[in-house]
């Protein structure tokens, strides 16, 4: 038995596949184009050969892969796009989370993508992002981000980092997030989001980005999300 599964998106065009014989598993892997890289298993038994193939295969498909050949593929012409909604969760899906732990290689994608747009499409970045963290910008969901709650000291500055890494996360959390403060992350934070307009204009044009944007995104700026008391 062999089946075959690909992945495609932004900044992926991968293949993976898989062979069965008897108690022997092996699976296959790489870039589409690549040398694939195997990796075999053999078992007690061919039924727990098929167990083990049957559980890499979900886990794969609930990871976005797709039964089947690839199809065409091209890289995204970041140049040629205008900043909207849609583009801005594209640029945020380039965040690097395999390097958990170098902010600046998490952030190189996106930085390289943005500084290929125009500068208006930059400053429409920064000006999606400050009203992402703005709206989430509330009393709610400030004492949600820290354990203690209502009781816990609040850093506006930590605060603030800790919006950035809801939006860092993705459309579907942050929208999950906004609309109910409870799933809000508990001291976790993403300062380096902040600074990925400043970059790529820097990247982009040489010079320091001087752009202000509508909303205010500072800790307790969003006035109805911090009602008087």
């Amino acid at each position: 038995m062999r089946r075959e599964f690909y992945f495609q998106d932004d900044r992926s065009n991968k293949f993976w596949y898989i062979e069965l014989e008897g108690n022997r598993c092996t699976a296959f892997n790489g870039r589409v184009g690549a040398q694939p890289r195997s990796t075999e298993k053999t078992f007690e038994s061919d039924a727990k050969a098929r167990s083990y193939c049957d559980a890499q295969i979900a886990s794969k498909l609930k990871s976005g892969y797709v039964e089947g050949q690839p199809p065409d593929y091209a890289a995204p012409d970041w140049a040629s796009m205008a900043m909207s909604e849609t583009v801005f969760w594209r640029l945020i899906g380039l965040l690097n989370w395999k390097k958990s732990d170098d902010d600046e290689a998490i952030v190189a994608p996106v930085r390289k993508a943005l500084a290929k747009m125009s500068v208006a499409d930059i400053e429409g970045f920064a000006s999606l992002l400050a009203e992402k963290l703005h709206a989430l910008d509330t009393r709610a969901h400030a004492k949600n981000s820290v354990e203690g709650g209502d009781d816990a000291y609040i850093s506006g500055d930590i605060f603030l980092y800790a919006r950035c890494c809801v939006v860092a996360n993705g459309q579907a959390f942050y929208d999950k997030v906004l609309a109910d403060p409870l799933q809000m992350p508990k001291d976790l934070d993403f300062e380096s989001l902040l600074y990925l307009a400043d970059e790529a204009y820097e990247a982009k044009t040489g010079k320091e980005f001087e752009f202000s944007t509508a909303v205010d995104y500072e800790t307790g700026m969003n006035l109805a999300g911090w009602p008087k008391e």
